[in-house]
C-alpha cells in the first residue's frame, strides 16, 4: 500500500553545499530564458531536418548557431551563479553550486563534449536525416544534456520548498525539460500521428492502428511522468497543460502546423485543462494527503488527453479506428497513468508498533500498627 501525500524534501542532486545560498526566483528566471533560447534553437533545427534538409550541407547553420547560442549562454550563467557565491564557497567550481545546479553544471560538459562529437560526426558521415538524425549518438547525448541542463530551475523550485509565484520558473523549467526529446520522438509522437483517421482492416492497416497506439503510450509517458513529479511534492495549477502545450508545439513547429494534428493538439490542451481543474478540486476536497492521490492523478491525466485528442481529430477529419480500439486505447492511457503514480507514490511507512500496557503494581501492604 502506498501513501501519495504531497513531499517537500528535496533530492540529493538538488541540495546544495553548506554556506551557498540557493537561487532567487530572479536568477531561475534567467535561467530558464536562456533555455528557452536552447530549446528554440532545437525547435528550429528540427523544422530544418523536416523541411529544407537539401539545403544542408554541414554543421555551421543558423538553427545550429540559436541552438549553441543558447547553450553557451545557459552553461555561462550557471558557472556565474556559482562564481558569484565564492565567498561562501572559495572552491566555487567545487562547492559552489546553489541547490539545483551542479547537475547543471554537469550536464553543460557533456553537451560541449556532445557538440564536438556532433560536429565531427556532420562534418565526416553528413547530415542525418529521418531515424538516423532521432538515434544519432552524439543526438542522443545532446539531448539528455540538454534536459539536465534546462531543467535545474526545477530542481532549484523544489529545494527551496515555495510555492505560489516560485513555481511559475519551475513549472516553465519542467515543461522545457519534456520539450527537449521532443525532437528525436516525433516518429512515435501522438501529437503527429494521423492513425485514427484510417479504417482498421487488412494486416496493413492494423499494423499502422498498432503503431498509433504505440504513439499514444509513448506521449502519455513523455507528458504524464514529469507532471506527476511535480504534483507528488505540491500541486501546481496548469502544469499539465503548460506541458501539454509546450511539448505539441514543438512537434508541430517541426510540421508547419498541419490542420488535423493541430486541431487535436487544441483538443489535448483543453483535456489536460480539465484534468488540471478536477485535480485541483479533488485536492481542495480530499486534500493532498488522501489514499492514492498520485495513481488517481495519474488515470485522470492520461485518459483526458488522449480523450481529448481523439476528439480533437475527430471534429477536424473522423476517427475512423473501431470503437473497441478508440475506448480501448483511452482505457490503456488511463492504466499507464494510473501505474505511473503508484510508482510516484511515497511507500508507506511501518505501522507504529503498539505500546504494551504497563503492568499494574500492587499496593504494598502497610501494616496496622504503622497506619
Amino acid at each position: 500500500m502506498t501513501s501519495s501525500g504531497v513531499r517537500h524534501d528535496a533530492s540529493p542532486s538538488a541540495v546544495a553545499s553548506p554556506g551557498v545560498p540557493p537561487t532567487t526566483r530572479r536568477e531561475d528566471l534567467v535561467t530558464v530564458l536562456f533555455g528557452a533560447v536552447l530549446t528554440a534553437g532545437a525547435m528550429s533545427d528540427g523544422w530544418a531536418h523536416s523541411n529544407i534538409i537539401e539545403t544542408i550541407e554541414g554543421f555551421f547553420t543558423p538553427w545550429h548557431g540559436l541552438l549553441y547560442a543558447g547553450f553557451v549562454a545557459t552553461a555561462a550563467w550557471t558557472c556565474w551563479l556559482a562564481y558569484r557565491r565564492r565567498g561562501g564557497a572559495p572552491r566555487w567550481w567545487r562547492d559552489g553550486w546553489p541547490a539545483g545546479y551542479r547537475v547543471g553544471a554537469i550536464a553543460a560538459a557533456t553537451f560541449l563534449l556532445a557538440g564536438l562529437a556532433d560536429l565531427t560526426w556532420h562534418e565526416t558521415l553528413g547530415v542525418e536525416v529521418g531515424l538516423d538524425a532521432a538515434f544519432s549518438p552524439s543526438h542522443l547525448l545532446l539531448d539528455a544534456s540538454a534536459v539536465l541542463l534546462v531543467t535545474s530551475p526545477l530542481r532549484s523550485w523544489w529545494a527551496s520548498g515555495e510555492g505560489g509565484a516560485r513555481s511559475a520558473t519551475g513549472v516553465a523549467s519542467l515543461v522545457l525539460g519534456a520539450m527537449a526529446p521532443s525532437i528525436l520522438l516525433t516518429y512515435a509522437s501522438a501529437f503527429l500521428t494521423l492513425a485514427p483517421t484510417r479504417f482498421i482492416g487488412g494486416l496493413g492497416t492494423q499494423q499502422q492502428a498498432v503503431l498509433g497506439v504505440d504513439a499514444y503510450l509513448l506521449t502519455t509517458l513523455l507528458l504524464v511522468g514529469p507532471f506527476l513529479l511535480v504534483h507528488r511534492r505540491r500541486a501546481a495549477p496548469g502544469t499539465g497543460a503548460a506541458l501539454v502545450a509546450g511539448v505539441a508545439l514543438f512537434n508541430l513547429v517541426m510540421q508547419e502546423f498541419p490542420t488535423p494534428q493541430t486541431w487535436a493538439a487544441l483538443g489535448t490542451l483543453g483535456g489536460a485543462a480539465l484534468a488540471d481543474a478536477l485535480l485541483w478540486r479533488l485536492d481542495a476536497v480530499r486534500g493532498p494527503d488522501a489514499p492514492l492521490r498520485l495513481p488517481l492523478a495519474g488515470a485522470l491525466l492520461g485518459g483526458l488527453l488522449v480523450a481529448g485528442h481523439l476528439t480533437g481529430l475527430a471534429l477536424a477529419v473522423g476517427v475512423r479506428w473501431t470503437p473497441e480500439v478508440t475506448g480501448g486505447v483511452v482505457v490503456l492511457a488511463a492504466l499507464l497513468g494510473a501505474l505511473l503514480g503508484g510508482l510516484a507514490a511515497r511507500p508507506a511507512g511501518p505501522a507504529p508498533a503498539p505500546v504494551p500496557p504497563t503492568p499494574a503494581v500492587p499496593a504494598q501492604a502497610v501494616p496496622l500498627g504503622r497506619r
